[in-house]
């Protein structure tokens, strides 16, 4: 996959995710390298809010899916599409058990902020992380 060296300041990219089943591992590399140039902890913490995104897209949602990073200067903005409208995301609940619904309550507190918009036929759901 061709990506730049390193993300630029305002610069946009893409990934899309496999149809079936989760990569985040190449995922995670992918935002890795795009990032390598940023301190570990930011980096980390950027990861840590794609993988639990993308981990949502696949286990509520249907494809197909992807994953956008847009650096800015004070910031570092991680959108997650899929084709499932529906309403906001609920903090701490989750539809597959008691034991789920821990990955929003984990973004919401490594990112400054986050949340949804949606577009025909599905939604992104956001969030940026202080670099």
């Amino acid at each position: 996959m061709d990506t730049p060296e390193v993300l630029d300041a305002s610069v946009r990219t893409l990934h899309t995710l496999p149809e079936d089943e989760p990569d985040l591992a190449a995922m995670r590399a992918w935002v890795g390298s795009l990032l390598r140039d940023m301190s570990e902890d930011v980096r980390l913490d950027v990861l840590l809010v794609c993988t639990e995104l993308a981990s949502n897209a696949y286990e509520h949602a249907e494809g197909p899916r992807a994953v956008r990073v847009q650096r800015h200067t004070d910031f570092v903005r991680v959108e997650v599409d899929d084709h499932t409208p529906a309403e906001l995301p609920q903090l701490g609940q989750s539809r597959l058990g008691d034991s789920r619904g821990r990955g929003l309550l984990l973004i919401s507190q490594l990112a400054r902020c986050w949340g949804m918009r949606e577009f025909s036929g599905g939604k992104t759901i956001w969030a940026e992380v202080d670099a």
